[in-house]
């Protein structure tokens, strides 16, 4: 008795038409997620924060008066009282260290995570939005909103420095002074610096949040991390190794405020984040492309 002939192999489904009228380019538009974030409660504290902190250290300068040269001897707190140029160089001396670090976290951090956690994520994703798509608008809304907080500091801190002290050079603590119009350029560059050195906070905080559905956890782990990178640095016995660290070169935009500014430190500090921004943000993109969107 013969076998049966095999069944035959269907062909396979042709793609799906895109319908008509739509265009995977407009969907989630960035002025769209911009006004979203714009609008958030979380948004206005941390520029509340922000703006708040130079009025704070105003007042506790005038309560304590400006410290004298400490055990390490000069720092720019030493100078902070001398004109508006240096109080904004303060303000970001003080926060460059942790408190900047915050709102970065917490602006990339709460990227998709929140998405999930307020179960939206899958009708976004339903619109239908490409995911590549999402998690570009997000990402790119996201560092815009850390760059503002980065300016935002040192221009409320200059502004209210140039009333509490006036308008002068800025006298830099190891002698010297640099004159108002190219501080204000020096500074510039320093926040610039600052913004690329924390791409590493942004980077790893995204990854975490299209790994959660929780939006503190993303925030928490990305802080966290950061934190434990400025405790390796300060390991003194791990040498070179620490060069690898991007915590390790978080203070070189200092160099900026130097008479003559050295580009080699931020130079390095530069690579070094970068680098590592790029690897998490890909592990960002990989992962959520084939991740299980349940809520």
């Amino acid at each position: 008795m013969s076998a049966a002939p095999p069944a035959p192999v269907p062909a396979p489904a042709p793609p799906r038409a895109a319908a008509a009228g739509y265009r995977p380019g407009r969907t989630l538009r960035l002025r769209v997620e911009a006004r979203r974030q714009l609008r958030r409660r979380r948004t206005m504290i941390v520029a509340a924060l922000l703006a708040a902190l130079p009025f704070i250290l105003i007042v506790a300068f005038a309560i304590g008066g400006t410290p004298k040269d400490g055990r390490n001897g000069p720092t720019l707190i030493d100078t902070a009282t001398a004109s508006g140029a240096n109080f904004a160089a303060t303000c970001l001396f003080v926060s460059a260290g942790f408190v900047l670090v915050v709102p970065v976290a917490l602006f990339c951090g709460d990227t998709v995570a929140s998405e999930a956690g307020w179960s939206s994520l899958r009708y976004l994703l339903a619109a239908p939005v490409p995911r590549t798509r999402l998690l570009s608008v997000k990402l790119a809304v996201a560092l815009g909103f850390s760059a503002v907080a980065l300016v935002l500091l040192p221009a409320v801190a200059l502004v209210a420095g140039t009333v509490a002290y006036g308008w002068g050079d800025l006298e830099l603590p190891t002698g010297g002074a640099l004159a108002s119009g190219d501080a204000l350029s020096r500074m510039a560059v320093a926040v610039a610096y600052i913004f690329v050195n924390q791409l590493v906070t942004a980077a790893l905080a995204f990854w975490l949040s299209t790994k959660t559905d929780a939006p503190l956890g993303a925030v928490g782990g990305a802080v966290g991390l950061t934190i434990v990178g400025n405790v390796l640095d300060a390991v003194t016995a791990l040498g070179s190794w620490r060069d690898v660290l991007p915590a390790h070169w978080q203070f070189s935009w200092a160099d900026a405020l130097q008479p003559s500014m050295e580009w080699t430190g931020m130079l390095q500090g530069a690579s070094v984040s970068v680098s590592y921004a790029i690897v998490l943000t890909a592990l960002a993109f990989r992962g959520f492309r084939t991740k299980d969107v349940v809520s």
